[in-house]
């Protein structure tokens, strides 16, 4: 019998699918034993979420190159198209995971769509233009949203973006979405295990669109534009799909994070320009186009201020030295030198020899 044979990229990406499965049967044992806390259990779908932002975005940023500061609208689309739909369905569709799973569906499609609306045009542009437009867009999506009032009654859904009394409701009516008060109601269906599945879900589309002919193109074009166009890659097509698929990801994050609230907020604190910068955060410090760099940034980052609330006073201090460690480590150059001069794999080949 002939040895199945992986070649390396198929090998980098089973580890990393490895290693998000290893750290969620070690998170399962470790409360099943009653070894995490219950703040600390109240982060992990967050943390999940922000996991499949960090890896959305660096397929923008990182492989296809173009600075994106628009990505909380895209989840806010997302979370807003999720949870109505659950809020609307409750009733009809009672199983619970199969609503879910419509939503998440659902979601990502109305947020691919808006990324690819939105992409036509912005798309043309390139560096500080392109993400000062896209985070226009993102806080232009944001304040639609907070401005719209969705309610049904026996006569069928009313919509308004004047208040809620506008909406001209009988005796039996219900408000769906309430303006800046958002989507109250919405079922609490995430779950840490149905977060660490979207997770390797989005890894598996991300890398295996980076490993593909037309993820090649795309890292033509960030490249080198020039030379990706003059032999003949169709730069549009490239472009918008990296950036609608990084949206419709962005989505999936958004119904996740929408379906772990009692209340989703419809307000700049949780989908505007600090929810992007944060998610930029992510994406620069683990290293761009380095996938489990955002994995790795986006858990300890997520982590980290809530390991160290202990220290009410030196807390921000820390994270700000753990932050500025992390640049330095991943970007100074003599640190990058001696990081592979003393890499496991390059000492490994040593030894053998």
């Amino acid at each position: 019998m002939k040895k199945l044979k992986l070649n390396k990229n198929t090998k980098e990406n089973v580890v990393t699918y490895g290693l998000v499965i290893a750290a969620w049967l070690v998170m399962e044992i470790l409360i099943s034993g009653g070894k995490v806390s219950s703040l600390m259990q109240g982060l992990l779908v967050p943390l999940c979420v922000y996991v499949i932002l960090a890896v959305s975005l660096n397929l923008t940023v990182g492989i296809l190159g173009e600075l994106s500061l628009g990505h909380a609208g895209f989840m806010c689309v997302g979370a807003f198209t999720g949870a109505f739909f659950s809020r609307y369905m409750q009733e009809v569709i009672t199983v619970g995971i199969l609503r879910f799973i419509l939503a998440i569906l659902i979601g990502a499609i109305f947020a691919g769509i808006i990324g690819f609306l939105i992409g036509m045009p912005v798309l043309r542009l390139r560096g500080d233009y392109l993400a000062i437009v896209t985070l226009a867009f993102g806080e232009i999506i944001q304040n639609i949203i907070n401005v719209l009032y969705i309610g049904r009654d026996s006569d069928g859904l009313h919509f308004s973006m004047k208040d809620s009394l506008s909406l001209g409701l009988k005796e039996d009516g219900d408000v769906i979405i309430n303006g800046a008060q958002g989507i109250t109601g919405t079922p609490k269906d995430s779950t840490f295990t149905i977060g660490v599945i979207l997770i390797i879900i989005t890894l598996i589309i991300v890398l295996n669109l980076i490993h593909s002919r037309d993820g090649r193109a795309i890292m033509s074009i960030r490249d080198n534009l020039i030379a990706a166009e003059s032999i003949g890659i169709n730069i549009t097509k490239y472009k918008l799909m990296a950036f609608s698929i990084s949206a419709a990801l962005a989505g999936v994050a958004g119904v996740l994070y929408a379906h772990n609230l009692n209340n989703l907020m419809a307000t700049p604190k949780n989908f505007g320009y600090n929810m992007s910068i944060m998610i930029l955060v992510f994406v620069v410090l683990g290293g761009i186009g380095n996938i489990k760099g955002s994995i790795i940034s986006a858990i300890i980052l997520t982590l980290l201020p809530e390991l160290l609330r202990g220290l009410s006073n030196y807390r921000m201090l820390i994270y700000s030295i753990v932050l500025i460690v992390m640049m330095l480590f991943n970007w100074s150059p003599k640190l990058i030198e001696l990081r592979k001069r003393y890499s496991f794999r390059r000492l490994f080949k040593k030894e053998v020899r």
